[in-house]
């Protein structure tokens, strides 16, 4: 039934495009004191303004019209006007092929513009505008190769990115990037951006923005825990925060903690975010004086050293949460017992975990216990009313090549194959 329905309103359409180019060659739009067909058709229909303008192009260059003198005038489109009357395409079919071939005029021939209008027109009837519009400029950037390369020098010199802080203190972005830096930006950050299930198996209840902004906080851990980019003042690139100690070891415990601070940026951050990215962080105590200046500085500790995470990752992979999907990326090593609490730097005391599900961890409230070399996850309340434990990690080579030893029989020595012989 709705494709009957679409074949009807496509025919429809055929006919209404027929009558427009009909009625501007009688010149009915001016009669009635239209300035402009678009706008005729617009209030005629009560149409958007937009829509008023893709019928008209329509009209005019890819629907045959019959002339004050009864003659059949062909469409300058020829191709695109046969597959209209069949109802093979839409009026945004259309649109992209007079855009497509506009863009082309200057530099085809006649016979050129023919040959790519019949193409489009065949390709529009099997694949939506959107791809129709990559073969366009596909096309284009076939017969104009000149003109397509001035666009991407333009594009180039076009962009810009801008980021500023918004009054509610979120970090807002806008930029226009060239095709080369927009394909870069694209192929790091989907694949971080893909849909993951819930523990419970149900969709991803982020939307497309929070996936890409939650990809983007991933990336960006990928790349300031990289050797490529360049130092500050002999450092690699790192977020500072700065808080007293006292707030937060009772962050989790009592009201009124005084929140630290970003130092990059000088915004508050709450003491409970502190301890999360504490987890994983280089630690590097402080003395301050009454007025808040620096008397003494400690040396610099990893909470996971290099040898700890190697371990953590071949027995946790990437992240130990129950379920998660997360693809290759910088974990961030979580401690169970935090070491503010005095919770120990070992393996015992230490769990991978996505930034995602890291900070699921402290926000929620999840009890984590380490049973058999194995992370044990417990749900709080909120999530399962009954706190069903939950495995977590993921399995290695060696519990694989166990599972096999155990279903695949072991091959004879060929000391026992000449014996049994």
């Amino acid at each position: 039934m709705i494709s009957d329905a679409e074949a009807v309103m496509r025919a429809a359409m055929a006919v209404q495009l027929r009558a427009i180019a009909e009625a501007e060659e009688r010149r009915i739009p001016t009669g009635q004191g239209a300035r402009k067909t678009e706008t005729w058709l617009r209030a005629t229909l009560n149409i958007a303004a937009g829509e008023a303008k893709n019928r008209v192009l329509a009209a005019r260059m890819a629907t045959e019209r019959t002339n004050l003198q009864g003659e059949t005038i062909p469409a300058e489109l020829p191709a695109t006007a046969e597959a209209i009357a069949a109802g093979a395409m839409t009026v945004a079919h259309a649109r992209v092929i007079i855009d497509g071939v506009r863009r082309m005029a200057p530099v085809c021939t006649p016979v050129e513009l023919g040959q790519a209008e019949s193409m489009l027109a065949g390709y529009a009837r099997d694949h939506c505008p959107h791809d129709l519009a990559k073969l366009a400029e596909r096309i284009r950037y076939y017969f104009d190769q000149d003109g397509a390369f001035r666009t991407e020098e333009v594009q180039h010199a076009l962009r810009e990115l801008h980021y500023g802080t918004a009054a509610d203190g979120m970090t807002v972005i806008n930029a226009r990037l060239d095709r080369e830096t927009g394909a870069k930006f694209r192929a790091a950050l989907q694949p971080l951006a893909a849909p993951r299930p819930t523990v419970d198996g149900e969709p991803d209840p982020r939307g497309p923005g929070q996936r890409n902004a939650d990809a983007l906080n991933a990336l960006l851990d990928i790349a300031i825990a990289s050797e490529q980019l360049p130092r500050s003042g002999g450092q690699r690139p790192h977020i500072t925060v700065t808080i007293d100690f006292d707030d937060l070891a009772r962050a989790l415990r009592e009201p009124g903690v005084l929140p630290g601070t970003l130092t990059a940026t000088g915004q508050p951050i709450t003491a409970a975010n502190v301890r999360r990215l504490a987890c994983d962080a280089e630690i590097l105590p402080v003395v301050l004086g009454s007025d808040g200046l620096p008397l003494d500085v400690g040396r610099a500790e990893r909470t996971a050293p290099p040898h700890l995470r190697a371990a953590l990752q071949l027995r946790d992979g990437t992240c130990a949460f129950p379920a998660c999907d997360r693809p290759p990326g910088t974990p961030e090593a979580h401690h169970i017992e935090s070491w503010v609490d005095g919770g120990a730097t070992d393996l015992a005391n230490l769990v991978m975990l996505c930034g995602h599900h890291h900070r699921a961890v402290h926000t929620q409230h999840w009890t984590i216990t380490v049973e058999d070399n194995r992370p044990v996850f417990t749900p709080p309340t909120t999530v399962d009313p009954e706190r069903r434990p939950r495995p977590g990690g993921r399995p290695v080579g060696a519990e694989h090549n166990t599972l096999l030893q155990q279903v695949i029989p072991r091959p004879r020595r060929s000391e026992e194959t000449t014996h049994a012989a």
